[in-house]
């Protein structure tokens, strides 16, 4: 008997309970790929996602070459392509891991019935989460929409046990379907753009594994407070491996409570624990994502409906080239552009900018980071923008508006992070790097910078644009009204 094993945002063998389940029973198993962006709804992947998911791909098949069996890849409808395939190959069952987004878990449940009615017993695992997104309710029996007590149920909730291991040989079916080529999908751009992401990136399940070995080993002491620094190498970057499943986060969690456990603590230092709070983070966007699966087109609190957005190409535009005059905004946007990654720190600069200081919509910033991103993850980036638009859960207040000059110099207090994306300020002193147009003339000559040349000027005043802002909060306050 033949087992298809249907890989999705799963790719990987390590700690895969449907790779595991494939394998246990010794039958003949059948790996899988089908690229159906016709089956995402109104969210297909992105330009810097297919990048990475052609590379992690490529990883895979290596891998299970590695253990006697090899991808099938196809593409198409995935309800279509699979019917086929179990008709080429004999098969019986179908294992995968589950889709939790609503639009996939409909698509999921559509698929199963009809596989029922072709006699395949299908299986489905929840492999790329620490708990169910609908697990987890507060005394009323409601979604949290608070984190810290999301987290603190989460954290009391979780038993997690030993991740599985990847099976060492994965027996081949006697008679192999049709494959395509990796190149036959066009996943990787026409232009070649992409060289940036991948002179910084490692797709595939190797890649994770190091990107964890490195991390447990240089950052993970210190993440509570060099997390925050974009200048510094504090981050895990973990971000992408997580998103196609290249690592789960069962053995990401695991691997850091075994590391603080080898170093002889009794209990997680704050790097750790800072760490494994922001997993829960990801956690939390996938509950909200479950319970509210509008929350992607439409703001959670109904009363941004309303918001007084501007329409601005101009704008839209130099945020998104990084061009808008401020250097610690710019700076996070051409580290985008180039590497396909952003720090998450100055990811919630370069929002608030977006939304408050240009008053631009916060889906078409989603948009954007949804195609630039190789970490693009749906629930993650609704949660993101919807809090730093104030129309989310936990969502910071829509009067709190970022000063990207004061985070700046806080977060990039010498200037490294901006001089290393934003090269024309590079002879700029440390003083006037994030606020180049109150530097002196003399200064300016000196370090060769031409306001609205060398370096645009402000698309807008700080002030101004602060003070526009509060004007639209109030409006829908207001219900409307002047």
């Amino acid at each position: 008997m033949t087992t298809i094993l249907w890989f999705r945002s799963d790719l990987r063998l390590d700690d895969h309970r449907a790779v595991h389940s494939a394998a246990a029973r010794g039958d003949a198993v059948l790996p899988v790929y089908v690229w159906s962006p016709e089956d995402e709804g109104r969210w297909p992947m992105g330009a810097a996602g297919r990048w990475w998911l052609h590379h992690s791909l490529e990883s895979l098949d290596e891998s299970l070459r590695a253990r006697g069996s090899r991808l099938v890849l196809r593409r198409g409808r995935a309800a279509d392509e699979l019917m086929r395939i179990a008709e080429e190959c004999d098969a019986v069952r179908l294992v995968c891991s589950r889709r939790l987004d609503p639009h996939g878990a409909k698509s999921d449940a559509a698929l199963k019935r009809l596989l029922a009615q072709r006699g395949i017993e299908v299986e489905c695992f929840n492999t790329s989460l620490l708990h169910e997104p609908s697990a987890l309710r507060t005394k009323s029996g409601r979604p949290y929409q608070v984190f810290t007590p999301f987290w603190r149920a989460l954290e009391a909730s979780l038993d997690l046990g030993k991740p599985l291991s990847a099976p060492r040989r994965i027996a081949a079916p006697k008679r192999w379907p049709p494959s395509m080529r990796l190149a036959d999908l066009a996943l990787l751009p026409k232009f070649g753009w992409a060289g940036g992401i991948a002179n910084v990136w490692s797709p595939g399940e190797r890649g994770a594994g190091r990107r964890l070995e490195a991390f447990l080993h240089r950052a993970l002491g210190g993440y509570d407070i060099a997390r925050d620094r974009p200048d510094e190498e504090g981050s895990s970057r973990l971000s992408p491996h997580l998103r196609f499943g290249e690592i789960s986060p069962q053995r990401v969690y695991r691997a850091v409570i075994d590391r603080e456990a080898a170093r002889g603590r009794n209990g997680l230092s704050r790097g750790a624990y800072a760490f494994l709070r922001e997993l829960a983070w990801r956690e939390f966007a996938h509950h909200l994502l479950h319970h509210f699966p509008h929350t992607p087109e439409k703001p959670l609190r109904t009363n941004f409906a309303r918001f007084p957005w501007r329409r601005s190409g101009s704008d839209l535009c130099a945020w998104q080239r990084g061009r808008t005059g401020y250097p610690y905004v710019d700076a996070g946007m051409r580290q985008l552009w180039a590497t396909g990654w952003m720090h998450n720190r100055v990811r919630m600069a370069v929002a608030s900018f977006l939304v408050k200081h240009l008053l631009i919509d916060w889906r078409r910033g989603a948009e954007w980071f949804w195609d630039t991103l190789v970490d693009a993850d749906l629930a993650n980036n609704t949660l993101g923008w919807q809090w730093c638009a104030g129309c989310g859960a936990d969502a910071a207040p829509y009067f709190r508006i970022f000063n990207p000059i004061a985070q700046g110099r806080k977060f990039d207090p010498h200037g490294a992070y901006v001089r290393q994306w934003v090269p024309e300020l590079t002879d700029l002193p440390d003083r006037w790097i994030h606020e180049p147009w109150a530097a002196p003339p003399e200064v300016l000559d000196a370090a060769g910078v031409v306001p609205g040349q060398t370096y645009p000027r402000r698309v807008v005043e700080h002030l101004r644009g602060r003070e526009r802002a509060l004007a639209a909060f109030a409006r829908i306050r207001n219900g409307g009204r002047e």
